[in-house]
């Protein structure tokens, strides 16, 4: 009897081992994106032989000190996330990269904070059919409205300061 022996985070669906393997040897920028309890983080890494290396960051808790009312988990704010981590990129030198959604399910957040890294100006293999629609990235559906242009202008400024 032979026994396989099972990685650990791969026994506890932490990691998919496979997809990263595919992954890393594309040899490009990646980008995560985790959506919490109450925020939502946007990473772009680059994979580096001792480990993945974060070259740009945004997480949502940015927007409440540029006068964001309400969730920063729902899609206009993962939209706004996205949009400030590709500037941010943008800034540091990367032109591309790929989505890795690891273990993840491809949700509607994660459409949307892809969305706001292409606007931002990456190239990024995507289907726009997946995207949300323009209303519910502007937030149409919510109570609590917010306007999305003003606050994409504050992240044009700040970022254009660094």
């Amino acid at each position: 009897m032979t026994h396989k022996k099972i990685l650990k985070r791969a026994k506890s669906g932490k990691t998919n081992y496979h997809k990263r393997r595919v992954m890393l040897m594309s040899k490009r920028e990646f980008i995560t994106v985790k959506i919490s309890n109450e925020n939502t983080l946007v990473q772009i890494h680059k994979p580096e032989f001792i480990g993945d290396v974060v070259i740009a960051s945004a997480h949502s808790r940015f927007l409440i000190n540029k006068g964001w009312k309400g969730s920063r988990k729902n899609i206009p704010a993962a939209y706004l996330t996205g949009y400030l981590a590709g500037k941010k990129s943008i800034i540091r030198g990367t032109s591309n990269a790929i989505l890795y959604s690891g273990t993840d399910k491809y949700t509607h957040r994660m459409a949307a904070a892809l969305k706001g890294l292409i606007d931002a100006g990456l190239q990024i293999p995507a289907d726009h059919k997946t995207f949300p629609s323009k209303q519910r990235i502007n937030g149409a559906h919510l109570s609590i409205q917010n306007n999305i242009e003003d606050i994409k202008s504050i992240i044009d400024k700040v970022t254009i300061n660094e």
